[in-house]
């Protein structure tokens, strides 16, 4: 027969777990909205993106002076070739690395 001692030292431990498994489920709980946020931030974030390309593409195609001063801030901003290829730059020249001494 156990004592009331270890009756005790049971039922506490047991309320231990229950609460850690209490918390760990709200803590994974507010994870979860936070992602929701997150995400919702991001898609908000590239429809702006779209949005805002849109409206360059459109007056670039009916303004030549528009384009002719927006092209040039692409040519510094892109770096990648593939995107650079969508305006019809040229890739950017390949730093040669010098030999280390």
């Amino acid at each position: 027969m156990t004592t009331l001692d270890e009756q005790l030292a049971k039922i506490d431990e047991e309320h231990k777990k229950k609460k850690q498994q209490l918390i760990a489920k709200n803590e994974l709980k507010e994870a979860r909205k936070l992602n929701a946020l997150l995400k919702g931030s991001r898609a908000e974030d590239t429809r702006r993106k779209i949005l805002a390309g849109s409206l360059i593409l459109d007056i670039i195609s009916k303004d030549e002076a528009a384009k002719n001063k927006f092209i040039p801030q692409l040519d510094k901003y892109l770096t990648r070739d593939d995107d650079r290829a969508l305006f019809d730059l040229k890739p950017l020249e390949k730093e040669t690395k010098k030999p280390k001494d």
